[in-house]
């Protein structure tokens, strides 16, 4: 299977060269919260996949779902007045949780399709309110919204964007993330320093013209830019902010959505209402592909006039709405409401944050942070001075690998450590991962230690 992979599979967010070097990682089977690779070692999966597995790898009802469903109706789609019971239904269920009742749900498959999907009705929204101009995107340095053109040009991550986002265009306007730990000036609180990137965004907004600007897209928590939480009332005086120039909130929840923070929505957790909500991920707990746009009534009403007068919406992907994706999704939120997720969350957080902020007086970690069950640990080569490592990520990668001989899987992002794991991890899984890591942070601290004593042997 290792050769034939090589051959033939180019793999998502890989070093190429660096796989065709030492090959895949193979995963066979998954039970619980652990999944087993070819060599038959069992991991912990400390990232939920890709922040996703809310249920763990063994769900049955979900795989009967999926089955009963394929017997019934296996394909169709939902253009042209289409419809299936699923899909109904997953709206209905979707609608009563968020935070815009009154509001529609538009289904695709996948986070990054879901934030195109709120572009395209953002610019449309504008234009039914005779405010064509009202274009450009603001969206954050440290972001990351997908891998699609638009995802990746409102992406504020280097590595993303690289020569596949759209470059010099006037479209994609970038303000400062709520990043304390990094960005803060020296003796800056978090609430003057909340104050200064508040008020760096409104000479953004004046400087670009409120006439000309669209949308602000926003991830709750931001997840693949370093598990950033922004300070107490960002999100609020964003929102006035937003309000006072008539430019709307897109709030990015495919990482934060169905309970993670012990909300269903980051939102929530955050106290803000959003325009518009992308998901996915958490949706159907990763075992199918499905994402959504959830839209106000206020959104609906004007992009449905405005559609309406164009012949149609002229918008959609063949799966949207697929029966299959539908009823597990569907059947995963009524797995939600029998195990009281959000009633789990809140009280799993408390060992999770406990154990996780038990990071904070090592020598290796800057900060820890963390909201209901996600987490990071920020490495620095230098407590004092939050000197981080060079060259970045170097050091974040070596702890991964020494993570994954420890027998668990997290994931680097740079130099911070993210922990994000199935929400049906129990309080003694939950110890026995914080305590390899804790013997991982310990096999890092030696080989750098040694890797000190024998540049020093050489200089001298």
């Amino acid at each position: 299977m290792d050769l034939l992979d090589r051959h033939a599979h180019f793999h998502p967010q890989t070093d190429p060269k660096v796989l065709e070097r030492d090959g895949p990682i193979i995963f066979e089977r998954g039970n619980g919260v652990t999944v087993t690779d070819s060599s038959g070692r069992s991991y912990i999966e400390g990232m939920a996949s890709l922040w996703c597995a809310t249920l763990g790898f063994t769900n049955p009802r979900l795989a009967k779902t999926a089955h009963d469903q394929i017997l019934t109706l296996a394909s169709y789609h939902t253009f042209n007045r289409r419809a299936n019971p699923p899909a109904i239904e997953l709206s209905e269920k979707l609608l009563s949780i968020a935070p815009m009742s009154d509001g529609k749900v538009s289904f695709c498959n996948s986070g990054s399709e879901a934030v195109d999907t709120m572009i395209k009705l953002a610019w449309l929204y504008q234009s039914a309110h005779g405010r064509p101009r009202k274009r450009k995107i603001i969206s954050r340095h440290n972001a990351y919204h997908g891998s699609t053109v638009m995802g990746a040009t409102l992406s504020g991550l280097p590595h993303v964007r690289g020569a596949m986002a759209v470059e010099d265009n006037d479209v994609v306007l970038f303000a400062a993330a709520p990043y304390h730990y990094r960005q803060a000036q020296k003796d800056e609180t978090p609430e003057s320093f909340t104050a200064r990137i508040l008020s760096e965004l409104d000479a953004l907004i004046q400087r670009e013209g409120p006439e000309n600007i669209a949308a602000m897209i926003v991830e709750p928590v931001m997840g693949a830019g370093g598990v950033i939480i922004p300070p107490e009332g960002y999100y609020r005086d964003i929102e006035a902010l937003l309000r006072r120039h008539d430019i709307l909130l897109l709030s990015d929840e495919v990482i934060c959505g169905f309970g993670r923070t012990g909300h269903w929505f980051g939102c929530q957790a955050f106290g803000f209402t959003p325009d518009m909500m992308s998901v996915a991920k958490g949706l159907s707990s990763g075992y199918q592909p499905i994402g959504a746009t959830l839209m106000s009534g206020e959104i609906y009403q004007a992009v449905s006039e405005e559609a309406g007068r164009l012949g149609v919406f002229g918008h959609g992907f063949t799966y949207a709405g697929h029966p299959v994706t539908s009823a597990v999704a569907l059947e995963t939120l009524h797995i939600y409401d029998e195990i009281d997720l959000l009633g789990r969350v809140r009280s799993l957080s408390k060992a999770f944050l406990a154990h996780l902020h038990s990071f904070s007086d090592h020598a290796l970690v800057g900060e820890t942070r963390g909201i209901g069950m996600i987490g990071a640990l920020e490495l620095v080569a230098d407590k004092v001075s939050r000197a981080p490592f060079r060259p970045s990520g170097r050091v974040g990668a070596r702890l991964i690998e020494l993570a994954m001989e420890r027998g668990i899987i997290l994931r680097n992002l740079g130099d911070v450590i993210a922990i994000c794991p199935p929400l049906v991890i129990e309080e003694a899984e939950i110890a026995t991962l914080f305590s390899r890591l804790s013997d991982a942070l310990a096999d890092l601290q030696n080989e750098l230690l040694a890797s000190t004593s024998i540049d020093r042997e050489v200089s001298a």
